[in-house]
Parts: C-alpha cells; structure tokens; sequence
C-alpha cells in the first residue's frame, strides 16, 4: 500500500474518531445550533445536554394526594428545590421566582412557581400549603416520602444533605439553590442562579416562552 493511501487512511480513522467523539461529548449542542428552536435564548452550556435534566417524578401535593408531573407541570414552570425551615436562601429564592411571575403575568405569560421541599420530614403537606401560600398565590408545593423527594431531586441533579440529628427538631438542609425554567412540551430547558434578579430571570424565560 502507497504512502498517500496510508495518509489518507489514517486521516480518516482520526475524522471517524473525532466525529464520534463529538456527537456523544457536551460540546455537540454548539453544532446543532441551527436545529435548536431556543439557540438564541439559551446563556448556559449543560453536561449531557438539557436532556439530562429533569423527567417524570411523583410526589405529594398540598392536599395530601399523589400527583405526578404531568398533573403540576400544565404550563411554563419554574421549579425550585428547597426546605420550609430554611432561614435565609430559600424564602429569597422563592421570593424572586414569585416576583418573576408577576414580570411575566404582566407581559401576558402565564407561569407557574413549583416549590419541592428536600425536607420531607418536617414538610408535610399542611406546612407546604401555608408556605406556598404565604410565598405566592400560585404557588404549588410538593412534597412525598424519603424515595418519591430523592428520585425527583436525582432527576433534575440537585443536591441536598440533611443534619438532622434523631429526635432533633431544628436542623439545616444543605442543598442546590437552582431555579429550573420547565416547558410542558419540552420538558427542562434552562436553569437560573440565585444571583440573577426577578428581571433577568423573566426576561430569558420569556425568550424561551415566546419560542416555544
């Protein structure tokens, strides 16, 4: 076999492999770009892809009844994974989602602020419908056993650890402080940090509405 036939072999194993290697890695969302209806919305890059993100869970509502996604996710959704006893962050965080639904109601888009406790022991139902209320009208709270809280966190990748110690009343919960912006029709599309204000929050997330 010639010199240039070995070259040119070997130029193409190493575009095959290459080629593979893109398609299954991170980075091949970029070169889909133009297949992607929310390209210009999108500010974050994800591992896997937004498809690795989110999916289906059960879990219980205010009024003690199981519910699954499909039965709370009915409209545009900003999902936030937090706990009732938490001092500081969670009542900011599900604050400015409220405040960016109000953004968004004004500009005529409905959405829906879903707050799911990582706290299930202290967070029974009862206590979930008064905060969701005190938080924001529209507010759904969801909560569940030990199993349905865990599955829906490991599905949208969210961390948590509890400190409480047995028999102990007043404990924290670490946990992830993301906002998920979640669309009926396309499941997880982006996710918001705490930093972001209610404006810039609802600004992106009507990008990805208006695109829908």
């Amino acid at each position: 076999m010639s010199k240039t036939i070995l070259t040119y072999a070997a130029s193409g194993l190493i575009l095959l492999i290459a080629g593979t290697w893109l398609i299954s890695s991170e980075y091949w969302p970029i070169f889909q770009k133009g297949n992607d209806q929310f390209a210009k919305c999108r500010s974050s890059r994800i591992a896997g892809g937004t498809g690795s993100i989110g999916g289906p869970f059960t879990l219980i509502n205010e009024r003690g009844a199981e519910v699954t996604d499909q039965d709370v996710i009915t409209e545009p959704s900003l999902i936030y994974f937090g706990y009732t006893f938490c001092p500081d962050v969670c009542p900011l965080d599900t604050v400015r989602n409220g405040e960016v639904v109000d953004i968004l109601a004004q500009a005529g888009a409905s959405v829906t602020p879903i707050f799911i406790t990582i706290d299930p022991q202290r967070d029974t139902p009862e206590v979930i419908a008064e905060y969701s209320e005190l938080v924001h009208p529209k507010m759904i709270g969801l909560t569940g056993s030990n199993e349905q809280v865990g599955a829906a966190s490991k599905a949208y990748r969210t961390y948590y650890k509890s400190h409480a110690e047995k028999g102990e009343e007043f404990y924290l919960v670490d946990h992830s402080t993301m906002s998920y912006l979640v669309l009926p029709e396309h499941g997880f599309v982006e996710f918001f940090r705490r930093d972001q204000s209610a404006e810039m929050v609802a600004e992106k997330a009507a990008c990805f509405i208006e695109n829908s």
